[in-house]
């Protein structure tokens, strides 16, 4: 599949414990962890079935992933990306241009304010109204943008997705 129709959902990590031993070993709250659920079961719900979970290295995305994953009866085991805690937006765009061509379906799990610029960069402005509107108004802990595209991942360029759905999973 060198092009076609593809998936990209960029997601914030659930909601995390305020302190741990650094920032990078936050652990998800209980509340994270219902939230996780509560997103994996949204996606699910529409069909989603990624190829590849792109994940930051931190606990807290880590184990967003695993309480969505979970939820969503995902066997995908994430690939993690320490560069992906401290990446900017242009650098998670380049780590989605690297995709492999047989990748369809990609979840990319990150923390603020990467996600949500890279969830507004994308945005090519002709998708879902009432998604467009959600995006616009903040990217809280577990916010979720689902996007179609459809070209090679490496052409993947800013205002080039169709944002399709927006959800903050509150469980």
């Amino acid at each position: 599949m060198s092009a076609g129709h593809r998936t990209v959902v960029v997601m914030r990590h659930a909601k995390a414990e305020q302190v741990g031993p650094t920032d990078f070993e936050r652990a998800l709250s209980a509340r994270g962890l219902a939230d996780g659920t509560a997103a994996g079961g949204w996606l699910a719900g529409l069909g989603v079935d990624p190829d590849l979970a792109l994940v930051s290295a931190a606990r807290r995305t880590v184990e967003t992933w695993a309480a969505v994953a979970d939820a969503a009866s995902w066997s995908l085991s994430p690939t993690l990306d320490e560069g992906l805690y401290s990446a900017g937006p242009e650098t998670a765009l380049d780590l989605l241009r690297a995709l492999d061509p047989s990748v369809g379906s990609v979840v990319v799990v990150g923390h603020n304010p990467t996600m949500a610029y890279l969830a507004s960069m994308l945005d090519d402005g002709e998708g879902d109204p009432a998604a467009g509107n959600a995006l616009a108004t903040g990217f809280p802990t577990s916010a979720l943008a689902v996007f179609a595209y459809d070209g090679a991942w490496s052409d993947l360029d800013p205002a080039s997705a169709r944002l399709t759905a927006v959800h903050v999973a509150r469980g």
